[in-house]
């Protein structure tokens, strides 16, 4: 990330930082170079390789045996110089029995000029050497310089790198490099541009749903900008309908690479890789490797390249070779995923709950208002979650009554009976577990007409009495508990000949107790951690009591529980 870079020696440190943590690794520091200290005896060709800093793990990360001999890194997105390169040439040349030099070389401008000086120098001192140009990038294929060289500039390095541990000469290992190259190509697109080390500040701006498509590592803007942002899905097939269209894709399959710009997610690639193994099987194509991670990157831009190589002979043998280099890369893909059944010992939910109770008697009412309330609330949940957690309250609410609404349909449950099974066996975090055994202590009550006060009230008790126990909260710990506790307090003290309005006044009393943990420090939950940040601000948990009660009012008490406030009400303190 570009926020924390020193404000000098920024490619040198970073250097020495890959020193020190991989011993297989020299570093020269004048000029700058990076030198593979231990590689295979067999190898008689060296392979160097270089570029602009920002773009890490590319090139160092395949330093060493199975990969490269030496990198020569720039200063961020600029390509080295040729002393430095010459110089690294030459340590590389000299590194055990050497008869030539590749040069792996990125088609840029820079990158170019600089190589081929350095070549011209190394050349003159009686030693071979060698260019391979990558340049694999899509979006560029019409550019007067010709394509730019990104993402395959990994693949070529991998498979040159195994080959050249097997003795492989100078003109077999350029070859092959130039067949590689010649067989990827790449796509990239971003959400986000990358943070300028100069100002910190983004190097471009998009719209919240913008997608430049065609970017480059460089933070070049793409060509082409989407509006409306399509679904990741949509921006996958697009990607790969372009990229089929130029690879070689024969009875050998492809290799795809998916890679981070530098701010995507492990959670998004491992997501986009699934689409796009899942897209190209569908078209008959043998996926030999999925590789997703973080290769080539633009700093902290966040978005994400797709790299495919139509692989020939003997290719998929040369990916799958082991490295003893900072990064690993995955052999072979699987065909298919290995799906897993669970133990079957396991009670199942029918055992625990028993039989699947039909909807009868208002029996969806509860479940359904709870569904349009929390489908409104879902946004402002998560708002209130970012600012005093960790943000997944949100869709852990939210996401178990919808969940639960699907559920009731398929197999028939009450409401209250559906949201107690979906909360305990299938959402995760705090809120599963503890809106779990709140709806466990509503259901059946919460769904009987008309409303049996006394049942609902020993309800909200039980579930009172087993939330402290269990999460251990009080009552001014600042967490569900202080909307809970006034609400089962309020339903249990309602006068004999006030039943009809005893709900809404327990709504009352949690909206009240929500709103009162905007003034209470945490003292429980992820809350506890962030400090003062949380000030200031209702507890979420306890706005979603809030809101439970409320959909009970509203059910059963629709004439009075009119009156209560809305969600932005209760937020605003």
């Amino acid at each position: 990330m570009s926020h924390f870079l020193p404000e000098e020696e920024v490619v040198l440190t970073a250097c020495q930082g890959l020193a020190l943590t991989y011993p297989g690794i020299g570093l020269c520091v004048e000029p700058l170079y990076l030198l593979a200290t231990r590689p295979a005896p067999q190898r008689r060709v060296a392979l160097v390789a270089g570029g602009g800093a920002g773009h890490e793990p590319l090139h160092t990360g395949l330093l060493g045996r199975g990969g490269l001999d030496a990198v020569v890194p720039g200063a961020v997105f600029t390509s080295p110089g040729s002393a430095q390169i010459a110089a690294a040439t030459l340590a590389a040349a000299l590194l055990g029995q050497r008869d030539g030099v590749l040069h792996i070389v990125k088609n840029y401008t820079g990158d170019r000029i600089n190589f081929a000086l350095a070549a011209d120098q190394i050349r003159a001192a009686g030693i071979p050497v060698a260019e391979v140009v990558v340049d694999d990038d899509l979006a560029t294929d019409r550019a007067a310089a010709g394509r730019r060289g990104t993402g395959a500039t990994v693949v070529v390095e991998k498979l040159l790198g195994a080959l050249a541990d097997q003795g492989t000469d100078l003109d077999q290992l350029a070859e092959l490099g130039a067949q590689v190259a010649a067989a990827s190509r790449s796509l990239a697109v971003c959400a986000r541009a990358h943070t300028s080390p100069a100002d910190r500040a983004p190097a471009f701006h998009l719209q919240p749903r913008e997608l430049d498509y065609g970017i480059g590592i460089h933070g070049e803007r793409a060509a082409h900008t989407l509006a409306g942002r399509p679904s990741v899905d949509l921006v996958v097939t697009r990607m790969l309908d372009e990229l089929l269209a130029s690879v070689p894709t024969g009875p050998y399959g492809v290799i795809a690479v998916i890679s981070s710009l530098g701010g995507t997610s492990d959670l998004e690639l491992r997501i986009i890789s699934a689409l796009v193994h899942q897209d190209l099987t569908s078209r008959g194509i043998h996926v030999h490797a999925l590789a997703a991670g973080t290769y080539v990157t633009a700093l902290d831009m966040a978005g994400f390249s797709i790299t495919l190589t139509g692989l020939a002979p003997g290719w998929a043998g040369l990916w799958d070779l082991p490295t003893d280099t900072p990064l690993r890369l995955p052999g072979s893909a699987a065909s298919t995923t290995t799906t897993l059944a669970p133990p079957t010992h396991t009670p199942s939910t029918t055992a625990r709950t028993g039989t699947p109770q039909p909807a009868r008697n208002g029996g969806r009412a509860f479940l359904d208002e709870l569904h349009k309330i929390a489908t409104h609330a879902h946004v402002d949940l998560t708002r209130l979650d970012q600012a005093t957690g960790d943000g997944d309250f949100g869709d852990n609410f939210c996401g178990g009554v919808t969940a639960a609404v699907a559920l009731a349909d398929r197999a028939g449950l009450a409401g209250t009976t559906a949201l107690a099974d979906t909360f305990r066996d299938h959402v995760g975090g705090s809120s599963g577990p503890l809106f779990g055994m709140l709806f466990t202590a509503l259901a059946p009550s919460a769904d009987h007409v008309p409303a049996d006060i006394p049942a609902l009230a020993a309800a909200l008790r039980r579930a009172l009495t087993r939330i402290t126990a269990i999460g251990g909260a009080r009552p001014g710990d600042c967490t569900l508990v202080d909307a809970l506790a006034p609400a089962a307090d309020a339903l249990a003290v309602t006068p004999p000949a006030e039943p009809g309005r005893a709900l809404t006044a327990a709504a009352h009393a949690a909206i009240d107790g929500a709103r009162r943990t905007a003034a209470l420090t945490a003292r429980r939950g992820r809350a506890s951690y962030t400090g003062s940040h949380s000030e200031g601000l209702p507890d979420p948990g306890a706005v979603a009591i809030a809101l439970v009660l409320t959909a009970l009012a509203h059910v059963h008490e629709p004439r009075l529980a009119g009156d209560l406030p809305a969600l932005p009400d209760i937020i605003r303190c």
